[in-house]
């Protein structure tokens, strides 16, 4: 399949301009394949894993299409639990950042349901819910589903698993006017199909294979970290395991511009690769990557393409990628030729459910690791400077330094002394100790 850019899908100014905002360089296979058929009004079945761009892939067509006019649901999505319907209104919400008037509201259990019942009397165009509350205000009359036009079941395997299926069926009964039916899973069991069968019409489907997961070689973790506390930890992660070579990962453009300038003010040799470089721009970066010129690249996904570097020591996710598949062509880029690596990955507050769906689906553990502590990192700096003292000693000529030393002794210090004082210095812990 050709790999398509936005801006080949001819979206509306106003999606266009929010998915730039989110930093978005090119649709995942995902919505390469889906949004064409859903803006063209298909009834969809989409096999795709959680963190594959999915709620894009049907979220971009919904927004496009809502009448701000009427103050009605249009758009209904079904999902599993609480916290992917939270989750689906937070990023349809950016989606629909520019396009005014349009309202979207998540209704699941555990939340008052007067505050749902006051938001929809404002007027919501948008429905995200799970299926017990949904139908809670359905048998209440206080959602009206007289014109949704489309309806998304995400996650249907999970929805079925937990024995929502009489649900599903309650409320896909209750949509009196002609829909567009969309249907998300992870797996494509008789029972999905059988919901399919009876409840989509000429359904096209949409399949995303994913590459499997051969790197034994790469010792992988990942840190729980604030996003505040991202920079920090990274700059410990290269102070700890003094890499010859590092490649760090972002989900936007922004996020590496952002990055990359962190790095160079805290004296790094640093910088970004990203889709807004130009040709001649991005060769000059990579050519200073390969022949060190500089040790740290900072990068998109889409702009890695084709780095062929062998001697990348570690790889960082500074964002949890997208889509799972990304997580394995990422760490994929060091333990070449025979060697080891290293990946870290970067997990904030709910991403953890990213890292599982990526645990699950490459069939591989990713270990939890505490952040290096300062103290850590100082140890480790003089372990690795007491290894290059040695090797000096071993492969260099050392008289010029030695009658130095010796001048230094004549001062009435002892080599030891000497030794010991430009250890500190070099170690980076020259400053005066406390008594």
């Amino acid at each position: 399949m050709r790999t398509l850019s936005f801006a080949d899908l001819g979206l509306p100014p106003e999606i266009q301009r929010a998915v730039s905002d989110l930093g978005f360089e090119e649709p995942t296979p995902i919505q390469s394949l889906a949004i064409p058929l859903l803006r063209d009004g298909k009834d969809v079945i989409g096999q795709a894993h959680t963190g594959t761009g999915k709620t894009a892939a049907y979220g971009i067509p919904i927004i496009e299409a809502v009448n701000h006019a009427i103050r009605k649901p249009q758009a209904l999505v079904v999902c599993p639990t609480r916290e992917l319907a939270i989750q689906v209104s937070e990023e349809l919400r950016k989606l629909a950042k520019y396009r005014k008037g349009i309202a979207i509201l998540p209704v699941y259990g555990g939340q008052p349901i007067e505050r749902q019942f006051h938001a929809i009397r404002a007027g919501v165009q948008v429905v995200i819910a799970t299926p017990g509350r949904l139908l809670d205000h359905l048998d209440r009359r206080s959602i009206d589903l007289s014109e949704v036009r489309t309806v998304v079941l995400d996650e249907a395997d999970e929805m079925l698993d937990m024995g929502f299926r009489d649900d599903i069926e309650a409320i896909l009964k209750r949509i009196p006017g002609p829909r567009q039916t969309v249907l998300f899973s992870a797996t494509m069991s008789r029972e999905i199909l059988d919901l399919a069968a009876r409840y989509l019409k000429d359904p096209r489907t949409v399949q995303v294979m994913h590459d499997k997961l051969s790197v034994p070689k790469i010792e992988q973790s990942y840190f729980e970290v604030r996003e505040s506390g991202k920079i920090d930890v990274l700059s410990r992660i290269i102070d700890l395991y003094d890499p010859r070579l590092t490649l760090v990962f972002c989900n936007t453009k922004r996020r590496v511009d952002e990055v990359a300038g962190h790095l160079q003010a805290r004296g790094y040799l640093a910088e970004g690769l990203h889709g807004d470089m130009n040709q001649s721009q991005r060769e000059r970066v990579m050519g200073k990557f390969r022949t060190g010129g500089i040790d740290i690249l900072v990068a998109t996904d889409v702009a890695a393409r084709g780095i062929d570097v062998e001697d990348v020591d570690i790889v960082v996710n500074y964002d949890v990628p997208q889509d799972p598949e990304y997580y394995i062509h990422r760490i994929g880029r060091t333990g070449r030729a025979g060697k080891e690596g290293r990946s870290f990955t970067f997990v904030s507050g709910r991403e953890m459910w990213k890292l599982r769906e990526i645990q699950r689906f490459a069939k591989t553990r990713i270990a939890q690791q505490a952040v290096p502590k300062p103290h850590e990192i100082t140890l480790r700096k003089a372990e690795l400077l007491t290894e290059r003292v040695r090797r000096m000693i071993e492969d260099q000529d050392l008289g010029p330094a030695t009658l130095r030393v010796q001048q230094m002794m004549g001062e009435e210090y002892t080599s030891l002394e000497v030794a010991a004082a430009l250890l500190r210095l070099l170690s980076g812990d020259g400053q005066k100790s406390d008594k």
